[in-house]
């Protein structure tokens, strides 16, 4: 009989053992990051659509809508500040721990999880340790749910971050509201029967709604347990249970007696990303970077760009000519002109505007995507592609990409994670308000109560 992965998990959410310095110290690294693309995308048109559904609505004003200077229940302040976590592609990746699961197709492991986990702790005027507490054990339950699975739950069209996600806001929800083994096991049947999010929606609005719907979720699920409401007790376990149903299965021994042994904060780690667009294209972005900065390369240079890689990466990163902002972040051809046009490709980038613009448009029809089968047979474990840039003369510069900026090969700077800080939330906070944001933030354990921080963080 396999051993049972829900009461692993509920045993684990329970379990209120302090995590390690070491692991503390990386997840207020992810919580800097998780917050600062929500500031970012309060900005965005889907937010503010969410925004105004939800003020239309009404509701209990007790947790703050990240950016906008409005109050609401905590379940629809993880679901505007969720959607605004992702609504850039901004946020961090989880990386895969062997060959079989594949890197980028995991899961955005931190917005879900601090959505909820701000919602619910404001609410409760929880201090900076518990609300860093919950957000490390929500994220540690999500990664290894996320590990567990079987591949076949992302490959056949469901997106992870809103699926998986559910769970580790559920998981941090649960910590913050203290609840108990029953009404642990009732949320995570609940998530169960609530988690949902396909892959049809990615270049529109409604993925990082996904996100939302997580945190949301969690937040949801775990108020209604602390009520009193009932679920199956084993619901990730069975023949109806998530892993199957959702899944075709999964691989308990990437779970049992893995929570926390290690902390996947520190092994593998996360990626933060230094691109607002899907990771699958990062390394190819960042190597394009690194090739034009060396040889001073403008577009006149350039005759065309090719891009290797195995389906792993076009498939997902499908539009070839966007039209939008949106899709934008789902192309390699207009990441890499980006980079090859302006020498960068931020917030300010990503826009319909500029995906539109003649001279964008006139670089991105030199890029050229190949499906290479000797890349896709390197393996799915990184993010592989081979990027060639031949000159006019027929010079032709080649380089393996299989890595970025912000994974755990080459970590931020503090400096550079700032310098993101600053970028995202220099579209909502003043100078002043966004340094004291930062470095409250930066001493998040020594918080006595987190509506210091929740303040400083409207427009």
């Amino acid at each position: 009989m396999s051993p049972s992965i829900t009461t692993e998990v509920v045993d684990f959410i329970l379990k209120k053992d302090a995590p390690p310095t070491a692991v503390k110290k990386k997840a207020v690294d992810h919580v800097i990051d998780g917050i600062a693309v929500m500031l970012a995308g309060s900005r965005t048109e889907c937010v503010k659509t969410l925004g105004t559904f939800i003020r239309e609505k009404g509701s209990t004003p007790s947790s703050t809508l990240i950016g906008f200077n409005h109050k609401s229940h905590p379940a629809d302040a993880a679901l505007v500040n969720g959607t605004s976590g992702h609504a850039d592609d901004y946020d961090d990746t989880q990386l895969s721990s062997s060959p079989d699961r594949i890197y980028g197709l995991l899961t955005h492991p931190t917005v879900p999880v601090i959505a909820s986990a701000l919602a619910i702790g404001e609410t409760l005027d929880c201090s900076g340790r518990e609300l860093l507490e919950a957000f490390i054990a929500g994220f540690e339950v999500e990664c290894k749910l996320a590990e567990a699975i079987k591949p076949e739950h992302y490959t056949r069209g469901f997106h992870t971050t809103g699926t998986i996600g559910a769970f580790g806001a559920a998981a941090a929800s649960s910590r913050l509201l203290g609840l108990e083994e029953d009404e642990v096991r009732y949320a995570l049947g609940m998530t169960a029967s609530m988690s949902s999010g396909i892959r049809v929606n990615f270049g529109t609005m409604t993925k990082p709604l996904h996100a939302g719907m997580a945190a949301s979720n969690g937040v949801v699920t775990c108020t209604l347990a602390k009520k009193g409401y009932t679920a199956d007790r084993e619901a990730l376990d069975g023949p109806w249970g998530f892993m199957n149903v959702l899944g075709q299965g999964a691989d308990p021994e990437k779970l049992v007696g893995k929570l926390g042994k290690p902390y996947t904060l520190l092994d593998p780690g996360a990626s933060i990303k230094m691109y607002p667009c899907g990771s699958l294209g990062q390394p190819s972005m960042d190597t394009l970077l690194e090739i034009v900065v060396e040889e001073n390369l403008t577009p006149e240079d350039v005759q065309e760009i090719r891009l290797r890689a195995g389906p792993n990466i076009l498939e997902p990163l499908r539009y070839t000519s966007p039209v939008n902002g949106l899709q934008a972040k789902f192309s390699l051809q207009f990441g890499l002109a980006s980079i090859l046009a302006k020498r960068r490709a931020g917030l300010r980038e990503y826009t319909t505007e500029v995906v539109n613009s003649q001279d964008v448009r006139k670089v991105m029809a030199k890029v050229k995507t190949l499906l290479d089968p000797e890349v896709a047979r390197m393996g799915t474990e990184k993010m592989r592609s081979i990027v060639e840039v031949e000159l006019h003369g027929g010079r032709v510069i080649r380089r393996v990409a299989d890595t970025a900026r912000g994974t755990p090969e080459k970590p931020l700077t503090k400096g550079e994670l700032d310098a993101k800080f600053q970028e995202c939330a220099s579209f909502v906070l003043e100078n002043d308000k966004l340094e004291e944001a930062l470095e409250m933030i930066r001493l998040l354990e020594d918080l006595p109560s987190i509506q210091q921080l929740t303040s400083l963080l409207t427009h």
